[in-house]
């Protein structure tokens, strides 16, 4: 191979169809018509001495561009690093969009702030929020589809980066005014009042404060499930139903919502930010990091290392 005949455009196409196997998704990472992608795609099968992709076989890859892979996408991030640690960053004039995947009560409690400082600090930036879904989490992140993630350490794949960002802890909420709540909030009237439980699948009237109950020998009345915890709060404050929230979902609803301390130990968990391998270096990413952990911090404190479930409580 005449390697001055190399182009690194060329490089990158094949590096992203790799991570791709699909030819509309590479060329929207690439932002290249598909017409375009074939072209070089060509050229690439020229350079190689090889068919890459076997027109019959459809997006299956020969061996020899499997074996080009990772060797392939770790020498253009070493270019990318070697950019990067010499290119300043300057949020006010960057231009990018910015995908960013979470559960809703992390999109109100987090993402929500980030945005509003974002709008301020770098109006280039097009933000995306999209609904976290562990199980493909790991293959987005590698396609570029997300660029930052937020769940509980414990759901993080393997094959990502990972920063914990902090502890939240678990509240109780009534409506103001309520008749018959007082603070402190004791275990008769917390068990004798209907409740609203959260359940990310649908459907579920139990969760972990059931099981911590039984332990106790109490129950409680669920009367109202719901798919996530915002609507909890607006439902709590027009109702005489109780329920038990991420501190950060009640936060700045003090004239609708009364925040007690639960009537018995319920863990809490931690959050933390994930990103894959190939951004780490990314002057735009990386100060998107950092904005976000400081934002957090400066609402919340230093972070604690401490973990419990992501679900109906």
């Amino acid at each position: 191979m005449d390697i001055e005949r190399l182009d690194l455009n060329l490089l990158m196409t094949l590096d992203t169809l790799l991570a791709e196997r699909n030819v509309s998704r590479a060329a929207e990472r690439l932002h290249l018509s598909q017409p375009a992608i074939s072209t070089r795609l060509t050229r690439l099968r020229e350079l190689l001495g090889d068919p890459c992709w076997p027109a019959q076989r459809g997006m299956i890859p020969t061996q020899r561009a499997l074996e080009l892979q990772a060797p392939l996408h770790a020498a253009l991030e070493s270019v990318r690093q070697v950019v990067a640690s010499t290119s300043p960053f300057d949020p006010a004039t960057a231009s990018a969009t910015v995908t960013l995947a979470a559960s809703d009560y992390v999109q109100y409690a987090v993402l929500l702030p980030l945005a509003l400082a974002l709008r301020r600090e770098a109006p280039g930036l097009a933000i995306a929020w999209r609904t976290l879904d562990h199980a493909a989490l790991a293959a987005q992140m590698a396609r570029g589809e997300i660029d930052l993630a937020l769940t509980m350490p414990e759901m993080a794949p393997d094959a990502l980066r990972m920063r914990r960002l902090y502890h939240e802890h678990y509240v109780a909420i009534a409506r103001s005014g309520h008749p018959e709540v007082g603070d402190p909030l004791d275990l008769d009237t917390f068990c004798a009042l209907e409740h609203v439980i959260v359940s990310p699948q649908g459907g579920g009237f139990r969760g972990p404060v059931d099981d911590a109950l039984a332990a106790v020998g109490r129950r409680r009345r669920v009367a109202l499930s719901a798919p996530g915890f915002l609507v909890v709060p607006e439902i709590v404050a027009r109702s005489e139903l109780l329920a038990l929230v991420p501190s950060r979902v009640a936060a700045g609803r003090d004239e609708q919502l009364q925040r007690l301390a639960p009537p018995l130990i319920v863990p809490g968990f931690d959050m933390a930010l994930l990103w894959h391998e190939r951004t780490t270096t990314h002057p735009l990413q990386r100060w998107l990091r950092q904005r976000l952990a400081d934002l957090v911090q400066a609402g919340s404190g230093q972070p604690a290392a401490s973990a419990g479930p992501e679900s109906g409580v």
